[in-house]
């Protein structure tokens, strides 16, 4: 079935409860481009390095990556909707928190918690909407990377019109954005019974025993350094006023955006997911060294086209990391998240310390060659990570993986959200 016909379980036709969860994961992702375009503003508003300030990113994640961890194990205690507003509800103190930061080491603080309740609400987000979406995971999946691609896209503009006027009102929009989908959550989504399954905080690290879901993880991680390099460093870089770093990286989010919700789906259904992934892995090498190497046009080019080879990269590793194992979804999705998010958190911070060491360009060549790593690992591993979405039912129609899918969503108290 095509996710985007019109008729009934296509990915226009969702519940409100759908709709709102996918409403608050835009805002979400917003959070994370929101400081692109004024990283600059804020390294002079509060008088810092471009390294300290790029802790905003490696706080956010590092704290995101440990929080995988509980997520599952929280969410199965209090049920999805609770941990849902209380993620919000974080983000929304701490955004608030963020735009009355006195000094940089008050903002990194913030985002730190930021960071924490956007783990809450991104991680059992993806449950809900796979849950309770019409059309089955395929258009969730879609779904989810649509409200992940506008976000993204969305977030570099709403800083660059708030922020021309002060670094610190991009934050307050957030933290007010927030609290809408805080309110649009606790409207339309109902509480369901609890999961009959708890989760355990080992639970995602006993997930990373399958050797596929291990590969997936690891293959992210390094592809997550090329992307957050680009995202956290490109700025300085580029060394452009609010507006028009604004421009650059919203027209990097349409492109991922494009890229991830319609192209992606489309190349993996004529080439496969793994030659997918492995070329565009290559690609995106390849634009991020010419991106460190070039002039000022090239960079501003490559910043752009960049987002086409990351929106199809992240379209790829989701479906991997939710079909390749045995795990539940969200016990596989919280031990593959949790893997990755580490190197988010490594780049922003070691991107500039290499400019320091050495020179500019230096800090991407070393993100084309983790982006090259990442293509390693899947054609290394490709036994491992083909397997299960090539395997068909002996009556030759839907795939192992899909099986798999059906019965998680039975098993793992997904179920608990849907209407």
């Amino acid at each position: 079935m095509d996710p985007f016909d019109a008729g009934t379980g296509g990915i226009l036709r969702q519940p409100k409860a759908v709709w709102a969860t996918a409403g608050a994961s835009v805002v979400a992702f917003m959070g994370i481009g929101l400081v692109d375009p004024i990283l600059p503003s804020i390294a002079e508003g509060l008088d810092a390095t471009a390294g300290q300030v790029s802790l905003l990113f490696t706080s956010y994640f590092l704290i995101t990556a440990l929080a995988m961890l509980v997520t599952g194990f929280v969410s199965s205690r209090i049920g999805g909707r609770r941990t849902l507003l209380l993620g919000l509800a974080l983000v929304v103190v701490f955004a608030g928190l963020s735009g009355t930061s006195g000094s940089v080491g008050d903002l990194v603080g913030f985002r730190a918690g930021w960071g924490l309740g956007n783990a809450l609400f991104v991680s059992t987000a993806l449950a809900v909407i796979v849950g309770a979406a019409a059309g089955g995971s395929a258009a969730a999946i879609l779904l989810y990377e649509s409200a992940l691609g506008l976000g993204m896209a969305c977030g570099p503009l709403l800083g660059a019109l708030l922020g021309d006027a002060s670094w610190r009102y991009p934050f307050f929009g957030t933290a007010f954005l927030m609290a809408v989908g805080f309110l649009c959550i606790a409207v339309f989504l109902e509480e369901r019974p609890k999961p009959a399954r708890r989760t355990s905080p080992l639970d995602p690290l006993r997930a990373l025993g399958h050797g596929g879901l291990a590969s997936v993880a690891v293959s992210a991680f390094f592809y997550n350094y090329t992307f957050f390099t680009v995202l956290a460093f490109t700025p300085f870089v580029l060394d452009m006023t609010p507006y028009r770093s604004g421009a650059v990286f919203f027209a990097w989010g349409v492109l991922l955006a494009v890229f991830s919700v319609i192209v992606a789906p489309r190349l993996q259904g004529r080439f496969g997911p793994l030659r997918v992934l492995g070329g565009s892995l290559a690609l995106l090498a390849a634009d991020v060294l010419v991106l460190g190497c070039g002039g000022h046009t090239v960079a501003v080019v490559c910043t752009v086209l960049s987002g086409a080879f990351i929106g199809v990269n992240n379209t790829v590793y989701t479906e991997l990391a939710l079909g390749v194992s045995d795990a539940p979804r969200p016990v596989a999705s919280a031990g593959y998240n949790f893997v990755r998010w580490f190197a988010a958190a490594a780049a922003p911070w070691l991107a500039p310390k290499i400019e320091e060491w050495t020179d500019v360009r230096v800090p991407f060549v070393v993100a084309a060659v983790t982006a090259v790593l990442g293509a390693l690992v899947v054609a290394v591993r490709r036994r491992a990570l083909a397997l299960p979405h090539s395997r068909l039912r002996p009556s030759g129609g839907t795939p192992v993986a899909e099986e798999r899918e059906t019965r998680h969503v039975t098993g793992d108290g997904v179920d608990a959200f849907t209407n």
